[in-house]
């Protein structure tokens, strides 16, 4: 089974609400799974997926220090610079190319912002560990390659970063679950075409390929 979802018809935060007269934040966020006020009981989560946000920030906009428990954070920066710092004491900056993963464990703390001087672009996701006892830890892999997957074993997921030329052909992994996000570009899925911000949760379906119509850039989990 295949179950694309579009870009357009994601939660939208932040921002968003300045019309009913909150303040301007800078931060705008598009989200693909039920989170805070944007409650749906039927789209919790996809496997070990409990979020996955497209997150804008304007130069010097971002969230404050705030605490997370019982997940695993893997951001991809799409466009900018990504600064963090959490309670276990890294303090870096995140460019394109590169996988962030802090681990929360048993409960943190972090910063993220835009300190840079152009906005910022980031995917976040959201994975539940099978274990979410033990210590915070943070990874953080710089420019990784497309022939690179990064494990979080903690969730039985394997991330893979794809980045095609107009025309080129991508495996999807013959996985039992697969989600794939569309980062930039366009490409198409047994017949289904997607464009940047759209998602497809895949069940069962071990031989399918993404067929990019111009140079784009995905990313696919697979879980165990």
């Amino acid at each position: 089974m295949i179950d694309v979802r579009r870009g357009a018809d994601r939660y939208e935060g932040a921002d968003a609400d300045v019309a009913a007269g909150g303040p301007a934040t800078g931060i705008t966020t598009r989200h693909a799974f039920s989170f805070g006020p944007h409650y749906d009981p039927d789209n919790l989560r996809f496997g070990p997926v409990m979020a996955c946000n497209e997150e804008s920030l304007a130069p010097g906009a971002g969230f404050d220090e705030h605490p997370h428990s019982h997940t695993e954070i893997v951001t991809w920066v799409a466009e900018g610079e990504l600064t963090h710092r959490d309670a276990t004491g890294a303090a870096t900056l995140v460019r394109p190319g590169d996988v962030q993963h802090l681990a929360a464990a048993s409960g943190t703390r972090h910063v993220e912002r835009n300190d840079g001087s152009v906005p910022l672009r980031f995917v976040q996701m959201w994975l539940a560990p099978a274990d979410p006892a033990g210590e915070p830890s943070y990874t953080l892999v710089r420019g990784i390659a497309d022939s690179t997957p990064y494990a979080v074993p903690a969730a039985g997921a394997v991330l893979h970063v794809r980045r095609p030329g107009a025309g080129e052909r991508v495996a999807v992994p013959a996985a039992g679950r697969v989600y794939l996000h569309v980062v930039r570009g366009d490409l198409r899925l047994d017949g289904a075409e997607l464009g940047p911000g759209d998602s497809a949760r895949i069940t069962g379906e071990p031989e399918l390929e993404l067929i990019a119509g111009s140079p784009a850039e995905v990313l696919i989990w697979e879980f165990a």
